[in-house]
């Protein structure tokens, strides 16, 4: 018998709390659900945003963080990206733009997505995503639920 999994909240370790709040709950719109102490220099955060949950945590220990990240550790980040549906891909583009976001315009996947890319303050990948084709449309109509439409 599989696993009975209910959901899943990626937690990532964070060089400065109150900057990754900033990013996640005041440019994304996520909303803190729970903190290990009140305020946005608390050590740990579980966000939410619809359906979707993330934990932030500090990478180091009150009074052990150094005074600038060590890239390093910052350059390993590549290789986590989370990956948002997100249906108006202009308007986030727009928007991530106007809060001084480094993006570039959205482009279409050969696998028939249409993506925007983006870093988080941590330097974590933030994909924005919305099907662009009518077969990858369709297939998420079945898997996610989303309103059936023609795409033209």
């Amino acid at each position: 018998m599989p696993v009975d999994i209910r959901g899943m909240a990626p937690l990532l370790q964070v060089f400065d709390m109150p900057t990754a709040l900033h990013f996640y709950r005041d440019i994304l719109g996520f909303q803190v659900q729970a903190a290990s102490t009140p305020g946005d220099d608390c050590g740990w955060a579980l966000l939410k945003f619809g359906g979707v949950e993330l934990m932030l945590n500090t990478a180091y220990d009150e009074g052990q963080r150094p005074k600038a990240p060590d890239l390093k550790r910052i350059a390993a980040h590549d290789d986590t990206g989370l990956f948002f549906g997100c249906e108006d891909i202009d308007g986030t583009y727009q928007h991530l733009l106007a809060h001084g976001i480094s993006v570039r315009p959205p482009k279409v996947a050969p696998y028939g997505m249409r993506q925007l890319y983006a870093k988080d303050p941590d330097g974590f990948g933030l994909c924005f995503q919305w099907p662009a084709t009518q077969e990858t449309h369709d297939a998420w109509v079945k898997a996610y639920g989303i309103e059936p439409k023609t795409i033209g």
